[in-house]
């Protein structure tokens, strides 16, 4: 009898030899370990196969920026403004126009249209002005004339000086004609380098720029 059959066991329970049974691990433990090994084994050679493809065909994460940054600057090319189309203003020498005072200073009309002469104006009549706006003129002047005149000897006259004010009378019909009624806040024209600019600007004015899309 060994000394590892316990007292009384013996038969078919007898354990003889002098080695320790073997313990083995339960083989669903290692069906399962085995499952694990190989998912990650498919998931190394998936990331390494998109890596290779990557490479080769310019792909990646710079690739793409740099692609996206192409795109936004082609869209911000392509949503530019187009240049809008020159005006059609009448020349000064093409607008007649009627100085009349109504401050209390004296000699203030002729000399207003002596200057706007030099500047190529057709000069009108140069008088004081009539009761109904004599020393009721507030602004620098008021430019009276048809409803044409709205959109071009306004323009061109009111680049003259600042602070006019601009009033259309229906019962006129020559868009050409201005009355130039200087009124209290009025002290002298602007440089005449300073009005063509303005007029400039009116004639070819500047594209106005477009939104631009977010990158």
């Amino acid at each position: 009898m060994s000394m590892l059959t316990p007292p009384g066991m013996g038969g078919k329970y007898r354990i003889t030899g002098n080695r320790y049974p073997r313990m083995r691990r339960p083989r669903h433990r290692r069906v399962v370990l085995a499952a694990i090994g190989a998912t990650a084994a498919v998931a190394l050679i998936g990331w390494g196969t998109f890596q290779v493809v990557g490479i080769f065909s310019g792909g990646g994460v710079e690739a793409r920026a740099a692609a996206g940054a192409k795109n936004c600057g082609v869209g911000r090319q392509a949503s530019a403004s187009p240049a809008p189309k020159p005006r059609v203003l009448p020349k000064p020498g093409q607008i007649t126009v009627n100085v009349y005072n109504a401050t209390t200073r004296g000699g203030l009309a002729k000399k207003t249209a002596t200057a706007l002469k030099k500047r190529g104006f057709t000069i009108g009549k140069v008088d004081n002005a009539p009761a109904a706006y004599d020393k009721k003129v507030k602004d620098a002047a008021l430019l009276l004339g048809a409803p044409a005149a709205e959109k071009g000897a306004f323009e061109v006259l009111g680049a003259q000086l600042t602070g006019a004010r601009t009033k259309q009378d229906k019962s006129r019909e020559k868009p050409a004609e201005i009355d130039f009624i200087i009124g209290k806040a009025f002290t002298k024209l602007v440089p005449e380098e300073r009005a063509v600019e303005t007029v400039t600007a009116l004639v070819s004015p500047s594209p106005k720029p477009s939104a631009r899309p977010e990158c």
